[in-house]
């Protein structure tokens, strides 16, 4: 080795080559812009937009135009829902841009994690981002910093105003002054005045359902009636979700309230949304509107849902470890292990092209013989006749049972009105109002008016409590009847059985039993609404052998 320097031979480029490197590297250059959420405002920002990013491109002979990509404004801080910014970057991936345009980092992300990181991504591809406000351009390291900086600048900016808006809720809601939104609540719709009208036949589809719920029918249920009546939803499709159904079932509006607040988002950049437990405040208001189904009708249905949760058993085939509740047949939530105290499930078998149908303990099928030792397999048609000789034992005082039951369900579905005046006390007191708000307004022309803004106001406010009373006596009036006429049939065709039960009926069993407890093998106890309980044998046949 020496110490001598090596020896460079410097090769020169060829001219020829060098002008058409210079030819062919015109860039592709593209735009990107966030719009106005407004459709208006949005047709004519896009345009310009549009507008003024092909003339700047196309102006510069080093340019080629590689396409203009907008998304609505509302997205600014995440990337997630912003289906053109990533067309973009899949572009870029697949070489089509070699440059990108965008007004500023605001524009360009509004969240700094996500700001740095496409503008890595995009800087190992070789593609820079053109912020014009800053004057940045993010191919060089160095311009990380201040992108950072501005970045989180933006960020600050889009939380300090979801902050403001978020406080001037909360004093619009501690005042009452806040809109409450119902352009997708079913049964209702906004009249010129921002008021809830209700939409008469939705509203007839919603008490069908509490009704229908209440009386025993499951969710899924509900959705086959929805669906086989060709009932449209509020988006106007005749396919209805479980979860839409709840929904109707689980909300306080329909009864006349509004709860505030029983969600929130946890930030602003992020954007998910929890269930307001107790973290933040809450805001009540009774009787905002006119409900389409009564307090009480509401309240039970609350409670309906709540019993049907208690009493779901430990299910290892549902993802919560609770077997779902149905009410399909009138002994899904009825029927009972004596051993363990857990729910029966309906089980059904096709032995050589034999079809049998079975009850059996959820915590014995599922777990074998871990948690529940004796528990017997039922055939559900014997079952069925011991549970309809009990009701015809029960019915040896056929009139007092239907009484009871009228008395049970009157007092389980009647709604209390809870109103000392009548329709006609109410249509009196309004013409009287009348009479007195005309004889003012006479007055008052010959008069100060300002001195008889008050009365004029206490008139017209008692006056339109009287109308609201009014609608509510013959909402529930309409309830009272059906209701009436529900229990009277039902009396009526208990009272002139002459041979007691003899068919089985889902909806007649389920309405007379509390529940049903399996014994033994061939022994079960029937407890009906009343308190009554009758133990009955079963004639189970001789257990079959299933291979």
């Amino acid at each position: 080795m020496t110490d001598e320097k090596p020896r460079v031979i410097i090769i020169p480029p060829k001219p020829e080559l060098q002008q058409t490197t210079a030819v062919t590297k015109q860039l592709r250059v593209a735009a990107y812009c966030r719009v106005s959420t407004k459709e208006e405002e949005q047709a004519s920002s896009y345009e310009a937009q549009c507008e003024y990013y092909t003339d700047k491109i196309m102006s510069n002979k080093e340019w080629t135009m590689a396409g203009i990509f907008a998304d609505e404004g509302i997205t600014g801080t995440s990337t997630k829902k912003r289906t053109e910014f990533l067309r973009m970057i899949r572009q870029c991936k697949q070489k089509k841009i070699d440059l990108i345009l965008t007004k500023s980092i605001q524009r360009f992300a509004r969240n700094t994690l996500d700001c740095i990181n496409y503008t890595r991504i995009l800087r190992q591809l070789g593609i820079g981002v053109l912020f014009e406000k800053e004057n940045i351009n993010s191919l060089p390291a160095d311009s990380e910093f201040m992108i950072t900086m501005y970045g989180a600048m933006a960020q600050s900016e889009s939380e300090s105003i979801s902050g403001n808006i978020r406080r001037g809720r909360q004093m619009h809601a501690n005042v009452g002054t806040l809109k409450v939104p119902c352009h997708r609540l079913y049964g209702y719709k906004k009249d010129e005045n921002e008021k809830f009208c209700i939409i008469p036949e939705q509203a007839e589809v919603v008490r069908e359902i509490y009704e229908r719920y209440k009386n025993g029918a499951s969710l899924r249920n509900l959705k086959d009636w929805l669906e086989s009546n060709h009932i449209k939803t509020v988006l106007g499709t005749e396919e209805w979700s479980v979860s839409a159904i709840k929904g109707i079932l689980t909300n306080e509006k329909y009864c006349g309230d509004v709860l505030l607040q029983k969600t929130f988002c946890t930030d602003v950049i992020s954007k998910k949304i929890v269930k307001n437990i107790g973290q933040m405040t809450q805001y009540y208001m009774p009787d905002h509107h006119e409900g389409i189904v009564s307090k009480e009708k509401y309240q039970a249905v609350q409670a309906e849902m709540a019993r049907r949760g208690a009493l779901r058993s430990p299910s290892k085939q549902a993802v919560t470890g609770r077997s779902c509740y149905t009410s399909k047949y009138a002994l899904s939530d009825r029927l009972f292990c004596g051993e363990c105290g857990t729910l029966y499930r309906r089980k059904t078998r096709n032995i050589k092209g034999n079809i049998y149908h079975e009850w059996r303990c959820i915590s014995r099928l599922e777990y074998g013989k871990k948690y529940c030792h004796n528990s017997p397999t039922l055939d559900e048609a014997p079952l069925q006749q011991a549970v309809l000789a009990a009701i015809n034992a029960s019915m040896s005082g056929r009139k007092v049972l239907a009484d009871q039951l009228v008395d049970a369900m009157e007092q389980e579905l009647a709604p209390v009105p809870g109103e000392s005046m009548s329709l006609g006390d109410i249509d009196r007191a309004v013409t009287e109002l009348g009479k007195q708000f005309d004889t003012l307004l006479a007055e008052a022309a010959n008069g100060d008016a300002d001195e008889y803004a008050e009365r004029f106001r206490t008139i017209s406010t008692t006056m339109e409590e009287l109308k609201r009373r009014k609608a509510a006596i013959l909402g529930i009036r309409q309830e009272q009847e059906q209701i009436s006429r529900r229990i009277h049939a039902a009396a009526s065709a208990m009272t002139a059985a002459t041979v007691g039960i003899t068919e089985w009926d889902d909806g007649v069993v389920y309405q007379m039993l509390e529940k049903v407890t399996v014994l033994t093998g061939n022994r079960i106890k029937v407890t009906f609404r009343n308190g009554v309980e009758i133990e009955q044998t079963v004639d189970q046949p001789k257990r079959r052998k299933f291979i």
